[in-house]
């Protein structure tokens, strides 16, 4: 288990808001991987038969299932205890929702036990929540309320038909997922017609909204993309562990919140 205090394994005697933000960020992907993308391996290390667990999200985007610190106080605030004993006393998908609530509490804890340690003032205690409250919850995450919401900003603005974001799919596999390269590259392939409608602030636009299913966060152009054709969610290649040239030899990508709802039934 980490030692309290440190950052990346890093021991600091100051701190800054993007310090304790980097922090944040990476525990909070952490959480989201035991939670979304590797839930069958937290399933399996939340056995009912031990004693207290805690899920521990690490700064290197790592998580633990773990006992809690001996020392009282711990160096850090530390997560709910006892999450394995009603792993199979509820349904998995809410008990993985209450796990993730109380996951994001507990972000919320450690990234305000710095702001107080290092002295934040009352500025950069707000700039540090902001920054945070920019980010969708865990709980949104594994619930997928960051979809629903993206729907919504889908019907609102008034986004290209079904049959032009088929084709974007198609094409952001084949081309590491850089959306502009991909409106291109359809060009040049004698489907001008089709996306003639298509300009580049609207390719920007939707680039802008679009959020990582598995992490939340934003579209960036240096990153590899892939959509899910059953859910048509979008996520970072290395978050769901496909690279570009996987990629290329996928007929019908499912992400793995849609395999595991496939295996459940």
């Amino acid at each position: 288990m980490e030692e309290g205090g440190k950052l990346g394994g890093e021991q600091k005697n100051t701190l800054s808001v993007k310090d304790a933000f980097q922090d944040f960020k990476g525990r909070r992907a952490a959480l989201i991987k035991a939670l979304t993308t590797e839930v069958e391996e937290f399933f399996k290390q939340c056995d009912p038969e031990k004693e207290n667990l805690c899920l521990f999200g690490l700064p290197n985007e790592q998580w633990e299932v773990n006992l809690p610190a001996e020392e009282v106080p711990p160096e850090l605030p530390e997560p709910v205890l006892g999450i394995n004993f009603a792993r199979d006393g509820m349904q998995e998908k809410e008990w993985l929702s209450l796990v993730a609530v109380h996951s994001d509490a507990w972000l919320l804890s450690v990234a305000f036990f710095y702001a107080a340690r290092f002295g934040f003032d009352k500025s950069d205690r707000k700039r540090l929540f902001n920054m945070i409250n920019d980010l969708p919850t865990v709980y949104e995450v594994v619930t997928g309320a960051t979809k629903k919401q993206q729907k919504e900003k889908s019907t609102v603005s008034n986004h290209r038909s079904n049959k032009s974001k088929s084709n974007s799919k198609k094409k952001a596999r084949e081309s590491q997922g850089k959306f502009t390269k991909l409106l291109q590259k359809y060009d040049v392939e004698g489907e001008e017609e089709e996306e003639e409608g298509l300009d580049e602030k609207e390719a920007e636009d939707e680039q802008g909204e679009t959020l990582c299913g598995a992490c939340g966060e934003k579209y960036a152009e240096d990153e590899f993309w892939i959509c899910c054709d059953i859910c048509e969610m979008w996520f970072h290649g290395k978050c769901v562990k496909i690279t570009p040239a996987r990629a290329e030899f996928i007929k019908q990508y499912r992400c793995p919140p849609c395999s595991n709802k496939r295996a459940r039934t």
